[in-house]
């Protein structure tokens, strides 16, 4: 009976293909907005989790101010002395160090630009997971001694370089001279950052050599790493004991000081992403509900339209219930030719739009079972008013109807 029921619904649909089309548009489009909402908000919080580990391994970051925001007045930057001391004093912590950045034109020959220069130790590039494509790091010697050396990110080269040989070549940062003599791997863009568009180098040549030094507090971040399988939530309290010492701070003030780490901040952009994606395709869900409304509507009109034909039925034996599985069952066709619509136009929306957006096609299929049992649900509740209208027909009635 239901194989029966199921050719007939189809005979139906063929026999008006454009309304049954117009019928599911509220699936098709329900459907594949839930699914490329979600898959793409998937991806979204995928690619924030691989910039953040980008950034670094086991990565904490000390900055003044009470938040990663905009900078508080008033609020001193750090030491280089605050560094020392928690490598010192701090268990658990593998590497520190000491972050003091300028905006500087760097000029080669013809070509120049404003560069962010970052200022630092040897320790930073392994904190940060920088590789070099060409060259060598700056060592402790150069640190030291305030070498007139640098490291410059791919995109650096390329403004200043072309394809010209940037390695041991000069570059004029302010009014000094510095040395190419590492180029970094590149690792591309990073919350709206490029990160290849930088120049690192030792923090005693910027403070020496680039823009000197005007204050003993004049580190404006230290980048710190944890020791594999270190408690970074006791690491990060130690921290903040030290640093409300350092800097005076009494029981009654708050700290002026903020220390994150990566889980953190990965937990949090990713609890972000994930509400936005949710209620989005909580709104893109309400177009499924807008499809059932259309399927009912349809099936209402079809009713009508088949009165004459349901009376025969009835007339000849067909019994209520049958007549309300067959008016199900076209309601419930419709809902899943519209969900697998729906979800092969969502997949080739979401391949195209992950590669526009540049994130990863993360596919799940759960959401796509998820969303075709949904129409298919869709197909149900709202085909069941029509059909039971079918059902309750008169027979005598239906048949004097024209």
């Amino acid at each position: 009976m239901l194989w029966n029921a199921f050719f007939i619904a189809l005979r139906e649909i063929r026999r008006n293909l454009t309304r049954a089309f117009l019928t599911v548009l509220g699936i098709i489009i329900g459907v594949a907005a839930v699914i490329t909402m979600v898959t793409l908000g998937r991806g979204t919080t995928q690619a924030v989790k691989n910039q953040i580990s980008n950034l670094g391994t086991n990565l904490m970051t000390l900055r003044p101010g009470a938040g990663f925001g905009p900078r508080q007045a008033g609020v001193p930057n750090f030491t280089q002395t605050d560094a020392d001391v928690i490598r010192e004093q701090i268990n658990g912590v593998a590497a520190v160090a000491p972050i003091m950045s300028a905006s500087l034109s760097s000029i080669r020959m013809q070509n120049a630009r404003n560069t962010q220069v970052t200022g630092t130790t040897p320790e930073y590039f392994t904190i940060s997971k920088w590789t070099v494509a060409e060259g060598r790091f700056f060592n402790e010697q150069d640190y030291r001694t305030g070498a007139a050396v640098c490291v410059i990110g791919n995109t650096t080269k390329k403004e200043l370089f072309g394809t010209d040989e940037a390695l041991g070549q000069k570059i004029r940062l302010g009014k000094a001279s510095c040395t190419v003599i590492g180029i970094l791997v590149s690792k591309g863009q990073s919350f709206g950052g490029d990160q290849d568009d930088t120049i690192v180098a030792p923090l005693t040549t910027l403070q020496r050599r680039l823009v000197g030094k005007s204050s003993a507090h004049d580190v404006r971040e230290i980048m710190m790493s944890a020791e594999d399988g270190a408690n970074t939530d006791a690491i990060i309290a130690d921290i903040g004991v030290l640093m409300r010492q350092r800097r005076s701070l009494q029981k009654n003030e708050a700290d002026n000081f903020s220390v994150r780490d990566t889980r953190q901040l990965a937990e949090t952009l990713s609890s972000s992403t994930q509400m936005m994606t949710s209620l989005l395709a909580a709104v893109a869900g309400v177009s499924l509900l807008v499809g059932g409304i259309g399927i009912m509507n349809i099936m209402l009109v079809s009713v009508t339209e088949r009165t004459h034909e349901i009376g025969i039925r009835l007339a000849i034996g067909a019994r209520a219930r049958e007549v309300l599985l067959q008016f199900l069952v076209e309601a419930v066709t419709l809902s899943s030719i519209g969900g697998v619509i729906g979800i092969s136009l969502a997949l080739g929306l979401c391949i195209s739009l992950a590669k526009l957006i540049d994130v990863p096609f993360e596919f799940d299929p759960r959401i796509n079972v998820i969303a075709f049992f949904f129409s298919t649900a869709v197909g149900v509740i709202f085909g069941f008013t029509p059909a039971r209208r079918a059902a309750a027909l008169d027979p005598i009635e239906a048949l004097r109807h024209e």
